[in-house]
């Protein structure tokens, strides 16, 4: 079995959750179920259902409840010992950017068994030095400080940029006018959530600076985006601009833009997609999503990620899902003789960890 490099993850709680703070895991509404109905009846909801009850001693499919009276006999440190142990992740890049009582990438690394790193989310590390310092031209140089601190230690940044604003942002840096005076509003107003366009694209300039990759989110999300403003080729004039700086852009999830993500990363040789989120949340159908991801992505530009956040259930399903997908289409190919076997397999090796121990260095 292919070891993984989930390149886009999250911590799992450290407590249990109780069933309703289970079941919103799974998905991304931040409303409960309608009425009579119930967020296991969807593609992610039936894939935890058959693969993860197996790993904590029932029977694949069973019921919700029974699967959760299960996960509470065991408690959460041992539920999520034996599934993140069991997903065949040999390395996770961590966004520590979520709030909740999550755990670090050092403590999943201990659950798993495997290695951790971080990923630093832009917006969350500019809050976080405004907490300390309110004057504007202070602020600004305590942020490249920050970046340059967190640049020496992380895998790479992370941005949000497409649920504080959109990603129909101008791609030039703003100019030292434009971004003081938009500092010092923030400022003023508080300094609470970051959604000055001015500010997100500094974020983003600042992060390409350091030679880091730098993960955008794209495509669906919870409702705090809008998702027309979230198609990966609204960043097409970002994405040029940004190409002498030698920064890596990755675009996350991309659903349902994931084949402009791919012509994205087949056009611009610092593009790369991802096919985290998208195949999650697609279940029996990932092989189909994941089959227009390969329709022109180059397939050295492709990641493999869970985007698992919360349930160590995603980081079972996001693997799981992955592997049957990607094996049914490579058989597929190979047996009409569309591809070689060596070629299939040298190609399962890049998108399941080859190509991100690459980009995010090993």
């Amino acid at each position: 079995m292919l070891p993984l490099v989930d390149h886009h993850c999250h911590g799992v709680l450290r407590s249990d959750p109780d069933d309703a703070a289970f079941e919103a895991f799974l998905t991304e509404s931040d409303a409960p179920a309608a009425p009579g109905t119930s967020f296991f009846d969807t593609q992610l909801g039936f894939a935890v259902r058959r693969w993860c009850p197996p790993l904590l001693g029932l029977d694949a499919h069973c019921p919700p409840e029974r699967y959760l009276a299960r996960r509470r006999e065991l408690g959460a440190q041992e539920a999520n010992r034996l599934l993140l142990s069991a997903s065949g992740i040999a390395t996770f890049l961590v966004d520590t950017g979520l709030p909740g009582d999550l755990t670090s990438p050092a403590e999943l690394a201990e659950a798993s068994g495997a290695a951790a790193r971080e990923i630093v989310r832009l917006e969350l590390l500019a809050e976080r030095v405004a907490e300390e310092v309110r004057d504007p031209d202070k602020f600004l140089a305590a942020l490249a400080d920050a970046v340059a601190a967190a640049a020496r230690t992380a895998a790479g940044f992370k941005s949000v940029a497409g649920y504080r604003y959109g990603l129909d942002l101008s791609p030039e840096p703003p100019g030292p006018a434009e971004l003081r005076a938009a500092t010092a509003g923030w400022l003023a107003a508080g300094a609470g959530r970051i959604t000055s366009p001015v500010l997100l694209r500094h974020l983003l300039w600042s992060a390409a600076g350091t030679g880091l990759p730098l993960q955008l989110h794209t495509g669906f999300g919870d409702p705090d985006l809008r998702l027309h403003r979230c198609d990966p080729l609204l960043l097409t004039d970002f994405i040029r601009a940004v190409r002498p700086t030698g920064c890596r852009v990755i675009l996350l999830h991309g659903y349902p833009y994931h084949r402009n993500a791919a012509y994205l990363a087949q056009v611009y040789p610092h593009v790369y997609a991802d096919v985290g989120l998208s195949l999650t949340h697609t279940g029996a159908r990932a092989g189909a999503v994941l089959a227009e991801f390969l329709e022109l992505a180059p397939f050295g530009k492709l990641l493999f990620s869970t985007d698992a956040y919360g349930l160590a259930e995603l980081y079972v399903v996001g693997a799981r899902l992955y592997r049957e997908a990607l094996d049914r289409l490579l058989n597929g190919w190979t047996g009409s003789g569309a591809w070689s076997a060596a070629d299939a397999e040298r190609v399962a090796a890049l998108v399941s960890a080859g190509n991100a121990e690459r980009v995010y260095g090993s």
